[in-house]
C-alpha cells in the first residue's frame, strides 16, 4: 500500500528546519499559529441528525426553528458540472454556516464558512460530485492526514481541520488564510515583490518541499495559485515605477504583505516518490523540462517549479492574466 509505505519514514530524519528566524520588516504582527491535530472525516447524509428527545409543548417552536436554523437545506440537484449548489447564509451540515464563495476551480469551490463548535471561520473546499475528483480528493485526504501526523513544529503545509461526505461531495475542511500570491499580485496591478521579501518567501517554500521530499512525497503543482499568505493584512506605500497602465487611483501606491508567512496548499496531485512518472504534471509556466521532454520526472520538478515562481515574483509586470 502507498500509504503504509510513507508511514513507514521515520520522522526524525525529516525535519532539519531552524526552528527560530528573524523577524522582518514587513513582520508587523505575531503569524497566527495553526491548530495541530486532525479530525478524521465522516459520512453525513441529507440531513443533519438530531437525535430522540422530548420537548415540552410550550418550547416546540422554539425547537423547530431551531431545527430550521441548524439543519441541512433543501436537496438541490448539481449543476452540469458537479458542482455543490448553495445559497449564502444556509448550513452545510448543522456544524458549519456558509457565509460567501472565495475561490472555483476545476476541482470544486471553496466556500467561507463559520463552524459553530470551534466558533471559527474556516474554509471548506467542496470537490465536484464526480468520480475522478472524488478520487483526487481521497487522495489529498490521506496526504494531509500524513503532513499533519509528523508536522510536529508548524510547516508550511495548510492544516486539514476536518472532513466528510455530504450529498455526494467530498468536503475539507482547512483553516483560513489570506489571499494566495497570484491573488495579491493581481489586485497589486502586477507589481513586483521586494527582492528581501521574495528571498523569505523563497525560504519557506524549499523548507516545505524539503518536508514533503523526507516524506517521499511530490507536490507536482506548485505555483502562485498554490501559495497563500497566512494573513490578509498588508499596508500601503508609495511606488514611484508608475507604468503607463496603471490604474491612476492606485498608479502612487503598491501594497505590501504585513507578515510574509505563506502556506502552500492544493495536495490533490501529490505524488509518491516511488511510483511511476511519465505522465505530464505541473502548470504550464511552471514545469520543468524533464516533463516537457517526456523523460520521466521526480523530485527536481518542485525545486524547478519554485524557481520559477521566484523569478515571476521578482519581475511581475504585465496588463492581464
Amino acid at each position: 500500500m502507498e500509504m503504509e509505505y510513507a508511514r513507514e519514514f521515520p520522522y526524525n530524519h525529516t525535519d532539519r528546519r531552524p526552528r527560530k528566524r528573524p523577524r522582518l520588516a514587513w513582520d508587523l504582527s505575531h503569524t497566527p499559529k495553526a491548530q495541530s491535530g486532525i479530525n478524521y472525516g465522516q459520512v453525513l447524509g441529507n440531513v443533519s441528525s438530531f437525535g430522540h428527545s422530548r420537548v415540552h409543548l410550550d418550547h416546540a417552536s422554539l425547537f423547530v426553528k431551531e431545527l430550521a436554523q441548524k439543519g441541512s437545506p433543501p436537496w438541490r440537484h448539481d449543476d452540469k458540472d458537479g458542482h455543490y449548489m448553495f445559497e449564502l447564509g444556509e448550513n452545510l451540515t448543522s456544524h458549519y454556516k456558509i457565509l460567501r464563495k472565495i475561490g472555483e476551480g476545476t476541482f470544486g469551490q471553496v466556500l467561507e464558512c463559520w463552524d459553530r463548535e470551534a466558533k471559527e471561520m474556516v474554509a471548506i473546499k467542496i470537490v465536484r460530485s464526480i468520480k475522478k475528483y472524488r478520487e483526487a480528493a481521497m487522495i489529498e485526504i490521506d496526504v494531509l492526514q500524513l503532513l499533519g501526523r509528523y508536522d510536529r513544529y508548524g510547516s508550511r503545509c495548510v492544516q486539514l481541520r476536518n472532513w466528510f461526505d455530504y450529498r455526494n461531495h467530498v468536503c475539507l475542511v482547512f483553516e483560513k488564510l489570506g489571499p494566495s500570491l497570484f491573488d495579491f499580485l493581481r489586485k497589486n496591478n502586477y507589481r513586483s515583490f521586494p527582492v528581501d521579501l521574495v528571498r523569505e518567501i523563497g525560504r519557506q517554500l524549499l523548507e516545505c518541499v524539503a518536508f514533503m521530499h523526507a516524506m517521499h512525497l511530490i507536490h507536482t503543482d506548485l505555483k502562485p495559485e498554490n501559495i497563500l499568505f497566512v494573513s490578509p493584512e498588508y499596508v500601503k506605500i508609495p511606488d514611484y515605477k508608475v507604468t503607463a497602465w496603471s490604474p491612476k487611483d492606485t498608479s502612487f501606491y503598491k501594497r505590501l504583505p504585513k507578515s510574509s508567512a505563506i502556506k502552500v496548499i492544493d495536495f490533490g496531485s501529490t505524488a509518491y516518490a516511488h511510483q511511476e512518472h511519465n505522465y505530464i504534471v505541473s502548470t504550464r509556466h511552471y514545469r520543468a523540462p524533464e516533463v516537457i521532454l517526456g523523460l520521466g520526472w521526480s523530485y527536481p520538478c518542485d525545486i524547478w517549479s519554485v524557481g520559477c515562481i521566484l523569478v515571476e515574483l521578482c519581475s511581475v509586470s504585465r496588463k492581464s492574466e
